[in-house]
């Protein structure tokens, strides 16, 4: 893209967001908005909320000079803990982040910006740990394998039920797919674990999240998302609409709050922001969906608020110069 017309795009962007309906705030610790100050944390590719301590999100970079964690306080954007963990090689390319139901993280090296060049991808797991300080703390390390070869992916999602994970491909043309880790007593730390594919996912995805309850699958993309009815077990889905998305610089990440009433979108960058929506239906301060999904349920918006027509007129824009952008920055 010409510089002009960056520009240009930036400063719709800038007019959209500041016009964009304002998530209303509440006394819930982690339901609130927030910058990351942290000047390390520049490519924040995954988002998760802590279990043990209130308020505060996991986080990472997709490339960093380590195998690093960073709990970041909501309530300041401050990070009060930088984990490292042992017990892993160098990671390629780290995505995506997510909680299981035994209090362990569950971290997604699962880039391939190249689209099939790792015969393989890694999955690290690891405690949550008690306390919030500077430490080391040692994580499994699990080989992933895709059933029908190597693929590019940045989603990867934990269900808070069962254990068993999750991850959705990044195919550009709208023609993903779920995969299915083998149940959480079969991963291997010695051998590959086979990942199948088990369902269509109709999104360019950057990240995923499932609702704390485990009845809904949350995929956004740059520029939009999906909500999914979780019909398991098998990885069974139902689409039920698109969610209200905000737009952002490069929108990578998404994650619930701990309550399950908002979704929490995240950007790479520096000081990037994250910003709440309300999960309509959830009990939330937005009130109830037509259907309860918490999904805009009007499939010609990608966008809520009264800014949708704009949006989608810069979205093949921003789209090609976003994803051109990071390709070549990562190449």
């Amino acid at each position: 893209m010409p510089p002009g017309a960056a520009v240009t795009a930036v400063a719709v962007c800038t007019a959209l967001a500041l016009t964009a309906p304002a998530a209303r705030a509440d006394d819930k610790p982690g339901n609130e908005g927030f910058s990351i100050k942290d000047p390390r944390i520049t490519e924040s590719s995954g988002l998760v909320a802590s279990r043990a301590h209130p308020g505060i999100y996991w986080t990472h970079n997709d490339q960093d000079k380590g195998a690093f964690l960073y709990a970041v306080d909501s309530r300041t954007g401050k990070t009060v803990a930088t984990i490292t963990m042992t017990g892993v090689g160098t990671p390629r390319d780290v995505e995506a982040i997510s909680m299981g139901p035994d209090g362990q993280l569950y971290v997604g090296d699962i880039g391939d910006n190249l689209g099939g060049k790792w015969s393989f991808v890694w999955v690290y797991k690891l405690p949550e740990p008690r306390q919030l300080k500077d430490q080391s703390i040692r994580a499994e390390q699990y080989v992933v394998k895709y059933s029908d070869g190597p693929r590019d992916a940045e989603s990867l999602m934990v269900h808070p039920k069962t254990g068993r994970i999750y991850i959705a491909d990044k195919k550009e043309d709208g023609e993903g797919s779920l995969y299915e880790g083998p149940p959480p007593a079969r991963l291997s730390t010695s051998g590959a674990n086979i990942f199948k594919r088990v369902a269509d996912i109709d999104l360019w995805a950057t990240d995923g999240a499932f609702s704390p309850n485990g009845k809904q699958l949350a995929l956004r993309g740059y520029l939009g998302g999906v909500s999914y009815k979780w019909e398991g077990p098998g990885g069974k889905i139902k689409r039920e609409g698109r969610l209200s998305v905000p737009l952002q610089r490069q929108g990578e990440s998404v994650a619930f709050s701990p309550d399950g009433t908002r979704l929490m979108f995240g950007t790479e960058g520096a000081q990037s922001d994250v910003e709440p929506r309300d999960v309509e239906g959830a009990g939330g301060p937005g009130g109830a969906s037509s259907d309860g999904s918490g999904a805009d349920t009007d499939d010609d918006g990608l966008f809520g608020g009264g800014y949708k027509g704009a949006a989608l007129a810069l979205a093949a824009v921003l789209l090609a110069f976003f994803g051109v952008k990071r390709l070549f920055r990562r190449r």
